[in-house]
């Protein structure tokens, strides 16, 4: 008898542990007045607040009925970021991630009612992370309740998409307005650049940082170099079946594609490693094209081996399929025990969690990682180094112009953040550095924070080269012994500019 009591206890205890569980999932509170989500405009205006005020943006630090409307907007898509901790990103280093994850899905199920393969977009192999669906606003707030959670952002919120540009909000970048791309080819000034053996040209802002003196003690040869940007040309022959050309030799160039072209987040399949826009072509140029014989700019490590990757459209990082496509490249990258180098000249105004997750995947896999300052026509003022070159596990680079280290290109971002400035603004024409462009036989300018990134990647090859056996941190601080402001960053500029000589010396 006393058994049986003890056992119709239990079973009310239970009872009331589930219906208190299901009454808390059905009394979450919304204020009358947040139960519509807020339009794009309204959104955007509240992100343009939080820069006017704070200087930066937090999906982390926004309300409930911010983060929800973001999502609403963004085709109902979020990333979910989760761990044990907030470095706990890594599934191979995270024994109960499984675990985690379900009890995350379980609560989504319970709040958004639906199954599992209506919910899960993806889940990533390699990190702690996953996109899904999510549609009610009292899913938002449950979920931020929950410790395991690393961060829980929009996945395919498209701020410059849904920004006006006549709204004079002064957010308009040149990103944004040309994105970054171009197939236009240039006829070089013979003021830009030195004609070298076999015929290469080399451009005026390698002499700047004594690059061309470098490579009598190093070209690069041996290190590989890993480029994230829209991918690389077919139709560049010095980027591909002519990559070993002149005095350029015994190095392979591959290029992967993980970027889905697709207005449809679940899609995918990728469209390839060739560039479709212009800009990546131009950065694998400046940091390693062949020194050739053909009559066209040669790159800095000239004899490093090179690994490309279409992983978005364009330089703006505002959609769900170029963040992911970023992501992907950087724990590609981060498992390929060849790179050493990988140089990024793409970037956000705000900060990605997914991407966020695939940089640490890379750096704690050993890899020196440059990213861009920012580029931009309108907004340098006022936003300043842009995501990710504004992380710790990143090394910034800005442009400054022609004689300097402290006077940025005229659409250059600096900041506490930048580490290196790289000089690619003639002071007198206003031109940029020689490169090869979208087609074979031809030449362009390239410029800003982008190229500068670019450069300081084939230098770090050239000082890995010399020093194989070297560590990241032991080549990085070479990079920063040699340079301008050494042994004290300058607030604006970091180290200033690398002198090559001497860091190859």
């Amino acid at each position: 008898m006393i058994k049986k009591s003890i056992q119709l206890i239990a079973l009310f205890l239970v009872f009331v542990s589930c219906t208190r569980e299901e009454s808390t999932t059905n009394t979450i509170e919304i204020d009358p007045t947040q139960r519509e989500p807020l339009s794009a405009a309204q959104i955007n205006a509240k992100i343009d607040e939080s820069f006017s005020t704070a200087n930066s943006f937090d999906w982390n630090q926004s309300s409930n009925h911010l983060l929800w409307s973001a999502i609403f907007q963004g085709n109902k898509i979020a990333s979910i970021g989760f761990g044990s901790s907030s470095t706990d990103f890594d599934r191979s280093l995270s024994p109960n991630n499984r675990q985690i994850e379900n009890g995350i899905l379980a609560l989504i199920q319970q709040y958004e009612g639906k199954e599992l393969d209506q919910i899960v977009i993806s889940s990533d192999e390699f990190l702690n992370q996953m996109d899904v669906i999510i549609e009610k606003q009292e899913t938002v707030i449950a979920l931020r309740s929950m410790q395991t959670i690393r961060y829980f952002e929009p996945a395919d919120y498209k701020y410059f998409a849904n920004q006006n540009p006549q709204s004079g909000s002064g957010y308009q970048t040149q990103s944004s307005g040309e994105s970054g791309c171009g197939f236009e080819s240039s006829t070089l000034n013979v003021a830009d650049y030195t004609a070298v053996t076999p015929n290469a040209k080399v451009p005026w802002a390698f002499y700047q940082h004594n690059i061309p003196s470098a490579w009598n003690y190093s070209t690069g040869a041996g290190i590989t170099i890993g480029v994230i940007d829209t991918g690389t040309s077919p139709n560049q022959t010095l980027l591909g079946s002519s990559f070993n050309n002149g005095l350029s030799s015994g190095r392979t160039i591959s290029k992967f594609g993980t970027y889905v072209d697709s207005i449809w987040p679940w899609s995918t399949g990728t469209d390839g490693p060739n560039d479709q826009c212009g800009h990546g072509t131009s950065m694998a140029s400046a940091a390693a094209a062949p020194r050739n014989t053909t009559g066209l700019p040669v790159g800095v490590a000239y004899n490093a081996n090179l690994v490309t990757y279409r992983a978005a459209s364009n330089v703006v990082l505002d959609g769900y399929h170029e963040q992911n496509g970023v992501k992907n490249a950087f724990t590609g990258l981060g498992n390929n025990a060849s790179v050493k180098i990988i140089s990024m000249s793409m970037g956000h105004i705000f900060s990605v969690g997914k991407i966020t997750d695939g940089v640490n995947y890379a750096y704690n896999r050993g890899k020196l990682i440059l990213c861009a300052g920012g580029t931009s026509t309108s907004f340098t003022n006022f936003v300043g180094v842009i995501f990710p070159a504004w992380l710790p596990q990143t090394v910034a680079v800005t442009g400054v112009k022609e004689g300097t280290s402290n006077q940025k290109c005229d659409v250059c971002h600096s900041g506490a953040e930048i580490d290196f400035t790289v000089q690619m603004q003639r002071a007198s024409s206003g031109n940029t550095v020689p490169v090869v462009s979208y087609y074979g036989g031809q030449s362009d300018y390239v410029g800003g924070s982008s190229v500068a990134t670019a450069t300081t990647a084939g230098i770090a090859a050239l000082v890995w080269s010399k020093n194989p056996s070297w560590t990241r941190d032991q080549v990085l601080n070479k990079m920063k012994q040699s340079a301008t402001y050494y042994p004290t960053k300058n607030s604006q500029y970091g180290h200033g500019n690398i002198n090559a000589l001497l860091a190859v010396q």
